[in-house]
């Protein structure tokens, strides 16, 4: 009679516990990617305002446009090098312009009255096709801008920069320099 060879077998106990020790050392050792997205403080509600929308005149909006080619667009093409000096003559008013927004005198805690651009918003419209690279050059010398005109305004009064003032000096110049960046539903854009 024929002997069958038996073939031996490979001991299979022990495969699942090495499966798992090896799963829980790669979710431990394996470092995961969050993603980051621009920081960025809403604004304050209006606490005297009674409807939910705000009326806002024509000369007091800054708009800045994006289109899927990339260019920036301020009431016309310019470059986007222009756009920080664009946003900080907007936000002052340094001339009393018809066609910036309007001056309010307005009382505010260590100037005391001053002219301030009480009602400016810059307004921001992107093409459903702008690279986000350009989306976050933009809103970079946007924030460039009203960071200049802060820090100017607290070395001119307090002779410190911005950032080393007390809460109650900071909130005096976001009176005089706020941060209204209102951006909008990307669309097409056909400039």
């Amino acid at each position: 009679m024929a002997s069958k060879k038996r073939v031996p077998e490979i001991p299979s106990a022990s495969l699942a516990d090495i499966a798992f020790l090896m799963l829980i050392f790669f979710l431990i050792a394996t470092t995961m990617d969050t993603d980051k997205g621009i920081a960025r403080m809403l604004p304050p509600i209006i606490e005297d305002q009674q409807d939910d929308q705000i009326v806002v005149k024509a000369r007091n909006v800054f708009p800045v446009f994006i289109n899927f080619r990339n260019e920036v667009s301020v009431k016309g093409p310019i470059h986007l090098s222009q756009l920080k000096e664009l946003t900080k003559e907007f936000l002052t008013n340094p001339y009393n312009s018809e066609e910036l927004p309007e001056l309010v005198d307005t009382e505010v805690e260590y100037f005391g009255v001053i002219p301030i651009t009480k009602h400016a918003v810059i307004s921001l419209q992107t093409d459903r096709g702008t690279q986000y690279q350009t989306y976050l050059t933009v809103q970079n010398e946007l924030q460039a801008a009203i960071n200049e005109l802060r820090n100017e305004a607290a070395r001119k009064k307090f002779k410190k920069s911005y950032e080393d003032l007390d809460e109650d000096q900071q909130k005096a110049i976001r009176v005089i320099y706020p941060q209204r960046i209102s951006e909008a539903e990307p669309r097409n854009i056909k400039k």
